[in-house]
């Protein structure tokens, strides 16, 4: 037996589709029988499952299962809750690997696959291998099927996220987005000090309110109002499988990725002064100037959780973060990004800090940058137009990163180009001091994506 993926499925971080035309039931089954197939060749016998609120998430669960105990591995089963519950659940219960259903912060008619296997990410050439070994037919038959257990973890997941917490009393808006963290968020509120108000905590897969991506300023329109209506300290948004928060001060006022992670560095430096501390190159130089000035070194690191959640095995960082949203705290918890406990932590480092959220907000230098660029470009270009903007920036003798494309440093603040890894897109972003410097940024964007034949037209923007 054999079976083909839709190409574009196979992602670089994980697997995603729009389900009916490039996801169902026989590819999450073939999933389930290459995940086997490998964990059990690496002598592991068990998988823990879990899925997020979309409507097609029961069916794609009932044939992953199908799939992996076909080829011989018991599942565990942890039910509906956000991907960080799932992680939870592989770091610490009895298991060899976990699968979340998810269709992270995309549209309600996509879903797909977040795996991890033996405690570590699974992405690039595994979910590639995947692909070769179904359509090879390269799975182990199972004499007996694997069994079936369902394990309730949801309490003992929220008991984690409040372990050893040490925070103060304030008064926050939650905004869920009928993602699948509602039903987490609403027992965490429960059980934290201070006045709580929550916004859209019943999971629905249509996300009837706001599209469930925190990161997009327009999505964050309700709980401004909550908070200014309220009158509340701040504010905090999860994307649509609870591995992303988004955050507001009590003015309303956006806290961007890299600001998050400024804040939330402060304590960790206390309890680990020099530390290493990873950003992706998206992030503003502000914050690495601030954890420096806090003690600790800055690592600017390519974008990609998979990537980044590697990088701090290496490097023992224990905090990392990305322009996305994703946190990653390895200091007292396990180094995968949680936006749950994300949250338990930002509202404990604001304590710490011991001024209000619109204090620490007001603190941060003020930058004039732009959001994420995207342009389109045809999929077999997209990693050669940055290599031709290298080599054009290299013979004019620029101050460049190349960790992830290239980041360029001017008199003016800096500017980005990368290819994404998940679609057929470049990224751009540029920050500067003024109005003025980040026009001239902007300008130099224009004229590489021009020498490449390309335009900065329109499609700007997030």
């Amino acid at each position: 037996m054999t079976h083909t993926f839709d190409p574009t499925s196979l992602r670089e971080y994980d697997i995603r589709g729009i389900v009916g035309e490039a996801l169902g039931p026989e590819d999450a089954r073939a999933i389930g029988r290459g995940f086997a197939t490998l964990l059990r060749r690496a002598g592991g016998t068990r998988v823990a499952v879990g899925r997020d609120g979309r409507l097609s998430s029961p069916m794609l669960e009932e044939a992953l299962i199908d799939g992996l105990t076909a080829s011989g591995c018991d599942v565990v089963r942890t039910g509906m809750g956000p991907t960080p519950q799932l992680y939870y659940a592989e770091a610490t219960l009895e298991v060899d690997g976990g699968i979340q259903i998810t269709g992270s912060h995309n549209p309600g008619n996509y879903n797909g696959f977040k795996m991890v296997f033996q405690h570590l990410p699974f992405f690039g050439e595994d979910i590639q291998k995947l692909g070769q070994m179904a359509a090879d037919g390269d799975w182990e038959e199972a004499e007996t099927r694997g069994a079936v257990t369902d394990y309730d973890i949801v309490d003992i997941y929220v008991g984690r996220l409040m372990a050893g917490y040490a925070g103060g009393s304030y008064r926050i808006g939650w905004d869920a987005g009928n993602g699948a963290a509602g039903p987490v968020i609403e027992k965490l509120v429960k059980m934290l000090p201070g006045e709580h108000h929550t916004l859209f905590t019943d999971v629905d897969g249509t996300f009837p309110n706001h599209h469930p991506d925190p990161t997009e300023e327009k999505n964050l329109a309700d709980l401004k109002k909550l908070v200014a209506e309220k009158n509340l300290d701040f504010g905090l948004a999860f994307d649509g499988d609870g591995d992303r928060i988004g955050a507001i001060d009590g003015q309303g006022r956006v806290i961007w990725g890299d600001q998050l992670l400024s804040i939330l560095a402060e304590p960790v430096l206390r309890i680990d002064p020099g530390a290493t501390i990873i950003a992706d190159v998206k992030a503003s130089q502000a914050l690495y100037d601030r954890i420096a000035e806090l003690g600790g070194k800055p690592l600017m690191w390519k974008t990609g959780h998979s990537l980044i959640k590697t990088k701090m095995k290496e490097t023992g960082a224990p905090l990392a973060g990305e322009m996305s949203g994703h946190i990653f705290f390895a200091q007292d918890y396990y180094g995968f990004d949680d936006a749950q406990y994300a949250a338990v932590r930002l509202i404990q480092a604001v304590h710490v800090i011991g001024k209000s959220m619109n204090e620490i907000k007001d603190a941060m230098p003020a930058m004039v940058n732009t959001p994420e660029m995207r342009f389109q470009v045809d999929e077999s270009r997209k990693f050669a137009v940055i290599d031709e903007v290298l080599a054009r920036l290299e013979a004019d003798g620029a101050e460049v990163d190349r960790t992830d494309g290239a980041r360029v440093n001017t008199p003016d603040g800096w500017w980005l180009l990368r290819a994404s890894n998940t679609q057929d897109v470049l990224v751009a972003r540029a920050e500067a001091k003024s109005q003025e410097a980040l026009d001239r940024l902007l300008a130099q964007i224009d004229a590489q994506l021009a020498a490449s034949g390309l335009a900065r037209g329109p499609q700007a923007g997030h």
